[in-house]
């Protein structure tokens, strides 16, 4: 299926698919579909109007802290913030960026006529006791964990599936986060049986600054690589009794302190503060404890500003895993209210992400306002991403109504996944395929938030506009068959249909008069049609990005 470049309306590039088993089958004739949206993407057309329909006319009023200190910096600036987004972009943001999943056209329907004024509220608080909900951010926490079967992690089948199922229990249950960190600095044990020692088995270095180093990364944002030596070695110091025994059976290991006889340890702290450990003392506790206080001033900031950052695809300190004093916060106001509002939720992690998500900053449109250089990183709309790998292979499979076969051979024992499973709940970073490494998944080697490649390319174009495997997806798609049948002939309810599916919205008059004009081809059928508008649609900005 080769295809060609068209420039839309305004003023953007769409990639238009052209049939290559149907002459004349062209599919550019009615994707003028998001013209306009395609050319905000690109941070064109920022004019005051609205666009509809993906936003709303509608000042930003504040509606929590977060929009205080937000509208605050953006006004010192003369940065003008975004339109509230529409209902049609939120329902489909919120669905995607909390359990990862598109939303069904029945719940979009719903939401739309819901006539409620505190439906979104309402929305998020359901996503976030969504079952989804525990296996989507339980991936993103198994990416910064590590958890990987084979080279060069090597926690192997048993341990993996142990720790993933900790891990996402600890989301689903909603353990306080201070509560989660200390069991994963804490524990000992067989890696096998206290799923969260393996954390030091994830480690690829053994020895306490490799140790201190993955527990500086992943609880406190910052790399020690940057640190003075002296300071490095005061760090590791607290993790220098951590002991690794093999036990008979295949890959167990035993994690523990040191039982040699050790005389009292001299550690320093991350602060500069000196701390004596007695023979008789774990270490690792005195730097949970340490760690975990409410004033400490890295562990708090860190999982927010992580949060602020899975959420609004950005840091308030950026990189979010690179925090240090020469790379400063863009909005001091803003890490802090999170800060202080974790703390006093007693660590409550979904009292952030509620609040997140019920700010006016998080629910803007993509669609900016201000050509200011720096309007996107101060928040001044919403940032366009592109779907995470698993997220995408997920939507892909629903709309086609197929399921991915993963499977790992080796190492023993055998890894076998029901073609039933969601790719966002897969437990094993080893188990992969050619779309999720195509499409940047992380390896989960380093734990850096750097190692998900969400940049789009060539070959991930080319895949979504000539793979067979996305042309059998559709063809044989169960929720495609069931509009053209329930349509009857009804080319409007069909298209309407495909739409919700797929954008989760209506087409626009535009859009509809374009796509009834193309299903009215002569040498089609409605079904070849309908075939072609999915294929279009999902290779749009709009279906394959987060906006």
């Amino acid at each position: 299926m080769p295809s060609r470049f068209r420039r839309s309306p305004g003023g953007g590039l769409s990639w238009l698919p052209q049939r290559r088993d149907a002459p004349g089958r062209s599919v550019a004739g009615f994707l003028v579909s998001v013209a306009v949206f395609v050319a905000s993407m690109g941070g064109l057309g920022a004019e005051p109007r609205v666009v509809r329909p993906f936003e709303r006319d509608a000042r930003f009023i504040p509606a929590n802290a977060i929009d205080v200190q937000v509208l605050a910096t953006l006004r010192k600036r003369a940065i003008e913030p975004a339109n509230l987004c529409s209902d049609e972009v939120f329902v489909r943001r919120v669905y995607l960026d909390v359990i990862g999943t598109l939303p069904e056209p029945e719940e979009v329907r719903s939401f739309l006529q819901d006539r409620y004024p505190g439906k979104r509220a309402a929305l998020i608080d359901a996503l976030l006791k969504r079952e989804e909900f525990a296996d989507y951010w339980a991936l993103k926490w198994c990416d910064l964990l590590r958890v990987k079967a084979e080279f060069p992690i090597n926690l192997w089948p048993n341990a993996v599936q142990a720790y993933h199922r900790w891990v996402r229990d600890a989301i689903r249950e909603n353990r306080p986060y201070d509560r989660f960190a200390r069991q994963l600095l804490t524990s000992s044990g067989s890696n096998f049986r206290v799923p969260p020692v393996n954390f030091y088995r994830a480690i690829q270095g053994r020895e306490p600054s490799a140790i201190a180093a993955a527990v500086a990364l992943t609880f406190m944002g910052t790399r020690t690589d940057k640190w003075p030596e002296a300071r490095r070695s005061g760090m590791a110091a607290f993790f220098s009794r951590l002991a690794y025994k093999q036990t008979a059976e295949w890959k167990e290991e035993i994690v523990c302190l040191n039982p040699a006889p050790m005389g009292p340890l001299r550690a320093v702290f991350p602060d500069g503060t000196a701390v004596r450990v007695a023979p008789d003392e774990d270490p690792r506790r005195i730097f949970a404890d340490w760690l975990v206080a409410p004033k400490n001033p890295w562990f708090a900031r860190n999982i927010v500003n992580r949060i602020w950052a899975w959420l609004l695809g950005r840091g308030i300190i950026h990189e979010p895993d690179d925090i240090r004093p020469d790379n400063p916060p863009v909005n001091p106001g803003l890490l802090a209210c999170l800060e202080k509002e974790l703390v006093k939720a007693h660590y409550d992690l979904r009292h952030v992400y509620r609040m997140i998500l019920n700010s006016r900053t998080y629910q803007q449109s993509s669609i900016p306002r201000s050509r200011h250089p720096r309007a996107g990183a101060l928040f001044a709309h919403y940032l366009v991403r592109r779907l995470d790998a698993e997220v995408l292979i997920d939507a892909l499979d629903w709309i086609g109504g197929t399921g991915e076969g993963y499977s790992s051979a080796i190492p023993e024992p055998f890894t076998y996944i029901p073609e039933s499973q969601r790719t966002i709940a897969l437990a094993d970073g080893s188990i992969t395929s050619t779309f999720l490494e195509m499409f940047g998944r992380p390896a989960r080697d380093a734990g850096l938030e750097s190692e998900r490649n969400n940049e789009p390319t060539d070959a991930q174009r080319l895949y979504l506009l000539n793979s067979s495997d996305v042309q059998r997806k559709i063809e044989r798609s169960p929720r495609l068959s069931k509009l053209l049948l329930s349509a009857r002939g009804n080319r409007r309810e069909l298209i309407t249909g495909i739409y919700l599916t797929i954008l989760s919205r209506e087409p626009t008059q535009d859009e509809l008069a374009a796509a009834e004009a193309y299903c009215q081809t002569g040498s089609l059928t409605l079904k070849q049609a309908a075939d072609d508008l999915a294929w279009a649609l999902i290779n749009t900005k709009e279906f394959l990005y987060r906006h």
